[in-house]
């Protein structure tokens, strides 16, 4: 009778272990699914806190083209006193000033020593505008990825050299691996002329030439002529002697 006893409980034990265990199963299967949703046989989490794309075009825009290294991260300001924070002047420009700047330029060209607004009509597409415009006048906020890319430390510096040039936006004008080819139509050569070569190693043949041309741009007249800003003021010395010797690397 004992023996019989301790048996029904030990069955009875079993099934109470197994019904807790489905409960749990069910309980955890209906937790996921509450959370997820599932698009053919592919579970996929919901997205969360979306972007307007326009904005988020212009926030990509705006890093890739090196406009925050002028403007400032967020445009913000704070690089240099003469370049304006675009989170306040962009409320106060209409999109169609804002686009006539970023398509003609804007500062003293002739004066190397300040930083320049260059010329983008001729680089930037006007859908690429109308999405910077938008997204300036949306108050430049913080878009998930839109970042610059990180320049290495302590690996040398051609190694930084070359995160600069993709950071600051040469790579946009003057190409991959220094080799030109962007069209500028109304200037001498019809092109943007390129960071390697022999002719680019005979007039530069000497980094103080490098750095001097880096810093004082060439701006050899307005749009459509694209023009290269001034960086002196902008870019510190220890990343135009990196500059140069990623330039140093190219063919």
């Amino acid at each position: 009778m004992k023996r019989r006893d301790a048996f029904l409980a030990a069955i009875l034990g079993l099934a109470l272990a197994a019904l807790v265990a489905v409960g749990l199963v069910a309980w955890g299967a209906g937790h996921y699914a509450a959370k997820t949703k599932t698009v053919g046989s592919v579970t996929q989490a919901p997205q969360s806190g979306t972007v307007d794309p326009i904005v988020a075009a212009g926030a990509h825009t705006f890093v890739q083209f090196g406009c925050v290294e002028c403007h400032g991260e967020n445009g913000r300001g704070g690089v240099s006193p003469t370049v304006p924070a675009l989170t306040t002047v962009g409320r106060q420009l209409t999109a169609r000033q804002l686009r006539s700047i970023i398509d003609h330029g804007l500062g003293e060209s002739a004066n190397p020593r300040q930083p320049y607004m260059p010329v983008w009509g001729q680089v930037i597409s006007p859908r690429q505008v109308t999405e910077l415009v938008t997204y300036i006048r949306a108050g430049l906020p913080s878009v998930p990825d839109a970042t610059p890319p990180p320049v290495p430390q302590g690996q040398g510096a051609a190694v930084a050299g070359a995160a600069l040039y993709v950071r600051d936006g040469c790579i946009n004008c003057h190409g991959p691996n220094g080799l030109g080819g962007v069209p500028n139509p109304q200037s001498p050569d019809k092109t943007i002329p390129p960071l390697s070569g022999p002719v680019f190693r005979e007039e530069f043949n000497t980094d103080a030439k490098i750095i001097a041309v880096i810093r004082s741009g060439s701006v050899i007249g307005r749009a459509p002529i694209v023009s290269m800003p001034h960086w002196g003021g902008i870019i510190s010395n220890p990343d135009l002697r990196a500059l140069t010797a990623y330039l140093k690397t190219l063919k």
